[in-house]
C-alpha cells in the first residue's frame, strides 16, 4: 500500500552528496519503529538495518544521497560560486530556486543567477552555459551580509522543492526521487519483510555519495551474498523520445536492469527474477541501459562478484529539480523486492552467478 507521508519525508529532505545527513536521520528513525530491526551507521555514513539471524546475506541497497552543490567561494559582491556535487545538466539551472544549508542548521533561500541575456552577445545566448557562469544569489549586497547569515565556503546548496500531488491520479512531482524512490521501497519493503520469516540476514542499506561514485556502496564493511539495488532511473516515454524500444513508461511497473555500462546482470539472476515477478502478477519492465550505472558497479571488484540486480522506479527528468513518478510503480518495486527475497529459499543462490537458468 502506498505510503504517501513516507514519500514525502523521503523527496523533502535535504541531503545531497557528502551532506546525507537528513535521509540518515530519517531511515534510522523509520527502521528504529520496526521490531526485530538493527540499525548501525557505518563509518562512511552507510546505514545498515538488519534482521534475521541465519541463512545467506542478502542486501537491499538505496543510495541516500542526491545531487547537488558546494559553494566555493563568496564574491566581494555577495554572490556564491559553486561547484556541482553529481551530474547537473545546465540547461535545467538558471533561474531556479535553492536552498543553502548553513553549518548551523539554517535554511538561506536564494535562485541560480546568470548574467541576463539582454547583455550576453549574440553568439552566446543559446549555449549551455557552464558551471562558474552560474552563481547562487541570496539577495546579498556584499560578502559580510552572506558572511552574516552562516554561509561560507563548503555549505552544502539543495533544490528548493517539495513534493506535490498531480491532478493524474498516481501521479507525484518533487525533488530527488533519484533516489529517494529507491529509500522509499527499500524501507517498505524492510517494514514489510521483518515481520516474516525470510530465511536469511536482510540488510536494508542506505549508501552515501553514489552520484560522485558510488563511494558508499564501495566502502560497506559487509559483503552481501546477493545485492537488490533499488533506484530512481529516468523513465523513456516523454515526447520526443523514440517509442520503438520504451523500457521505463510510468506506471507499467519497476524496472529489472538487464545491462549498463557499469554492470552485467547475471542471467540465471535476471531469469529468476523475472519468472518471479510473473509468478506473483508484478509489472515489471526488462530494461538494457546504453549509459548510467548504480551502486551495482560495487559488485566488481569491492563485492567480490556479489551478484547483484537493480530494480528501478521510472521517473521522468531526474538530475533536475523536479521529477515525476506514478506510486503504482513504487508498489511494484516494493512487491518485487519482497518476493524476491521469499523465493530465495527455493534456488541455490551461489547458482544465481550463472550462465543458466537458477
Amino acid at each position: 500500500m502506498f505510503n504517501q507521508q513516507l514519500l514525502e519525508a523521503c523527496s523533502n529532505a535535504c541531503a545531497v552528496s557528502g551532506f546525507e545527513g537528513e535521509m540518515r536521520q530519517l531511515v534510522q528513525r523509520e527502521m528504529a519503529e520496526v521490531p526485530g530491526v538493527e540499525v548501525q551507521t557505518e563509518v562512511c555514513g552507510n546505514v545498515v538495518c538488519r534482521c534475521g539471524a541465519e541463512g545467506p546475506a542478502v542486501a537491499l541497497v538505496a543510495h541516500m544521497d542526491e545531487i547537488g552543490f558546494m559553494v566555493q567561494g563568496i564574491t566581494a559582491d555577495g554572490f556564491l560560486l559553486m561547484v556541482p556535487l553529481g551530474g547537473w545538466w545546465n540547461h535545467t539551472l538558471p533561474s531556479q530556486r535553492m536552498v543553502v544549508l548553513t553549518r548551523d542548521g539554517r535554511r538561506i533561500p536564494g535562485q541560480v543567477g546568470t548574467k541576463p541575456p539582454h547583455l550576453l552577445p549574440e553568439s552566446q545566448r543559446k549555449q549551455v552555459l557552464p558551471d562558474d557562469a552560474l552563481f547562487v544569489d541570496v539577495g546579498a549586497s556584499c560578502r559580510e551580509e552572506v558572511q552574516a547569515l552562516g554561509i561560507a565556503p563548503g555549505c552544502p546548496v539543495v533544490p528548493d522543492v517539495r513534493v506535490q500531488r498531480l491532478a493524474v491520479p498516481h501521479r507525484w512531482m518533487g525533488k530527488a526521487f533519484d533516489n529517494r524512490a529507491g529509500v522509499y521501497c527499500m524501507l517498505e519493503a524492510m517494514r514489510r519483510l521483518a515481520a516474516e520469516p525470510v530465511g536469511c540476514r536482510l540488510t536494508g542499506i542506505g549508501t552515501v555519495q553514489e552520484e560522485v561514485g558510488c563511494r558508499g556502496a564501495r566502502a560497506l564493511r559487509e559483503v552481501p551474498d546477493l545485492a537488490i539495488i533499488l533506484e530512481g532511473p529516468p523513465a523513456d516515454d516523454t515526447f520526443g523520445q523514440s517509442n520503438v524500444c520504451r523500457q521505463g513508461v510510468l506506471g507499467s511497473g519497476v524496472q529489472v536492469r538487464l545491462y549498463d555500462p557499469t554492470q552485467i546482470t547475471p542471467p540465471a539472476l535476471a531469469d529468476f527474477v523475472l519468472r518471479v515477478a510473473e509468478e506473483e502478477g508484478i509489472p515489471v519492465q526488462p530494461t538494457v541501459r546504453r549509459s548510467g550505472g548504480t551502486d551495482a558497479a560495487a559488485a566488481y571488484p569491492q563485492w567480490h562478484g556479489t551478484p547483484a540486480i537493480v530494480f528501478g522506479v521510472p521517473t521522468r527528468y531526474i538530475h533536475s529539480h523536479n521529477g515525476i513518478l506514478d506510486d503504482r510503480d513504487l508498489e511494484a518495486c516494493v512487491a518485487l523486492a519482497c518476493a524476491v527475497v521469499r523465493r530465495l529459499h527455493t534456488v541455490h543462490l551461489p547458482a544465481l552467478c550463472s550462465e543458466g537458468v537458477a
